[in-house]
């Protein structure tokens, strides 16, 4: 088993289904509406422990309702918290619309107490970090903490990994501390200025990143797969009708990470992630649909 130590935020996911996104000013009936566990780091930490990793998070919540939600879904999924609640902040949360159509989804965070994470706070778990075999953040918490936990992670020797998400502008240095990177299309384009549709524009993108100090860039291309620097397209592994992509992305970061905290190599890890992804999809909501590392498992033998 590894151990993989996760900065990031947890949200309560309001997520609500309609045939179409409403006009400013217009309001629209919608077909459902859901409440749950989500945040990219949450969920990464939930997929993450699923597949078997030894999985800690940092991270900060209100005193509320939603913040027992939060600890009731580390729990479950055997996610150990490092986590500091907050008097008057609040948990984060998340209005999801998702497309009925398409499962294609936009999202709004308001992080809460979340955003009140500082290099300090960083600081504190330095040794449950340097204790870590990879370490991953994304860019939900605020931008000095990821980068001081990449900065202690890299001194200490540790696999570190950055989801780049929401897509936003990085301070000088930082993707140098980054052995590998997982952006999508949008984010990659974002950080390069290179479209991705294509496997070349992919190769493109990835070279430009090596250029930025990047170890390894991989790009999530959705339904296509996961395009790694040096190997190629890892194609994406279906297992059923997709139901909603929301949660797509933070499925493949965990997997990826627990199968590279157990040794593995980085095209096994990438396929695990892409499996991950792949099961995921077939389930409604974030957190709750990571699947466990059985069914991982399974479909990996089933695809090779």
């Amino acid at each position: 088993m590894g151990r993989v130590v996760i900065l990031g935020v947890f949200v309560a996911d309001t997520a609500y289904r309609a045939a179409r996104m409403p006009k400013m000013g217009e309001t629209i009936m919608g077909n459902s509406f859901a409440l749950g566990p989500g945040g990219k780091g949450s969920n990464q930490s939930v997929a993450s422990a699923r597949m078997g990793a030894e999985t800690h998070i940092i991270s900060k919540l209100g005193k509320d309702d939603f913040a027992k939600l939060a600890l009731d879904t580390w729990e479950q999924a055997g996610v150990i918290p490092h986590v500091k609640q907050v008097r008057g902040s609040y948990t984060g949360a998340a209005y999801i619309f998702i497309e009925d159509s398409t499962g294609d989804n936009a999202i709004i965070i308001a992080p809460g107490a979340a955003a009140l994470i500082g290099v300090t706070d960083i600081n504190s778990h330095a040794k449950l970090i340097e204790s870590a075999d990879v370490f991953v953040t994304q860019l939900e918490q605020p931008m000095l903490a990821a980068m001081r936990g990449l900065e202690i992670a890299r001194e200490a020797g540790v696999t570190t990994l950055l989801n780049p998400a929401p897509a936003a502008s990085l301070p000088d240095g930082m993707l140098a501390l980054c052995d590998y990177i997982t952006p999508n299309e949008t984010e990659c384009e974002a950080l390069t200025g290179i479209a991705v549709r294509t496997q070349v524009e992919a190769e493109l993108a990835c070279e430009a990143l090596r250029d930025l100090g990047v170890g390894t860039p991989i790009i999530t291309m959705g339904d296509q797969g996961a395009f790694l620097y040096g190997h190629g397209l890892v194609p994406a592994v279906t297992v059923g009708t997709v139901i909603e992509t929301t949660g797509a992305g933070d499925a493949f970061n965990g997997g990826f990470a627990a199968a590279l905290s157990e040794g593995l190599s980085t095209l096994e890890a990438v396929r695990y992630g892409c499996a991950t992804a792949g099961i995921s999809v077939t389930k409604s909501g974030t957190a709750p649909s990571m699947p466990n590392r059985d069914a991982v498992d399974s479909l990996i033998k089933s695809s090779s």
